[in-house]
């Protein structure tokens, strides 16, 4: 099933699980978490019986943001794991999902901490589910750092600019509800039941046509920056071809006999 010491890997149904697992330290990335993040995206990717892949940490905690001493190999074992990132340095952007995007759903379950590099990397997300009593926040600047997963650039594309300004350059943390309130998130859930719930958003998401569920995601994100005849230009390049898959026509029988579909992807 793949994972590393600090990421486990699991299969709930047609639903991949990626775990963030380093509990003693809020779930703070290092190494191992990155090389099993980045080998979990592939996984998914590469597995057709995959159709959504939901983000969550362990131990109550979401994550952290980067362990910068770990990142460096300071007192971590494993020499294979600063084979990886050498061998590819852009790993641990692929891992964050700033440089790369699963052609699969990806569904965040956040619990507890979801700050500085957390928060970096849930923009990479696509459906986001917070605990009522988590916590997100960039807070790079008040370390005198930058927000270098990618928020400068994203977060103004997913919130308003006025509220992607103040989380920027105050580094304040922000409650749940506050991050609904701005549309950071979209759930807003009891405490402890945020995987549960990110389990049913994934469940419904894996009774749809997977073909059409990959063609629509990377449509939005395909046609996001267009201009929108540029983007309905795209859409429907991208559409058309569904409609002629085996997998419309089991949809269309489905409904009029009034069953679950079978979906084959194909």
């Amino acid at each position: 099933m793949g994972g590393t010491e600090h990421l486990t890997v699991q299969r709930e149904g047609a639903t991949l699980v990626l775990t963030l697992n380093r509990p003693e330290a809020r779930n703070a990335l290092s190494l191992p978490m990155l090389v099993g993040l980045h080998d979990g995206w592939l996984q998914a990717d590469a597995d057709d019986s995959v159709r959504s892949v939901v983000l969550t940490g362990a131990g109550g905690s979401f994550c952290s943001g980067m362990d910068l001493k770990a990142l460096a190999g300071n007192g971590m074992a494993g020499e294979e794991y600063r084979d990886r990132l050498k061998a590819d340095p852009d790993l641990h952007w692929k891992a964050m999902l700033r440089h790369h995007r699963p052609r699969k759903p990806v569904i965040a379950a956040v619990e507890g901490y979801c700050v500085a590099g957390g928060t970096e990397m849930l923009q990479g997300t696509d459906i986001r589910v917070a605990a009522e009593s988590a916590t997100f926040g960039l807070f790079e600047v008040r370390r005198g750092l930058f927000p270098i997963g990618g928020s400068t650039v994203r977060l103004q594309r997913q919130i308003p600019r006025t509220h992607a300004l103040e989380m920027l350059l105050t580094g304040r943390a922000y409650s749940a509800r506050e991050a609904a309130a701005i549309g950071l998130v979209g759930h807003v859930v009891p405490d402890g039941t945020a995987l549960d719930a990110a389990l049913e958003i994934a469940e419904r998401i894996n009774a749809c046509g997977p073909l059409a569920v990959e063609a629509v995601k990377a449509s939005v994100y395909e046609t996001a920056d267009m201009t929108e005849q540029d983007g309905l230009a795209a859409e429907l390049a991208r559409g058309w071809p569904v409609f002629d898959t085996a997998d419309a026509k089991e949809g269309a029988r489905a409904f009029a006999e009034k069953r679950p579909p079978v979906y084959k992807r194909t």
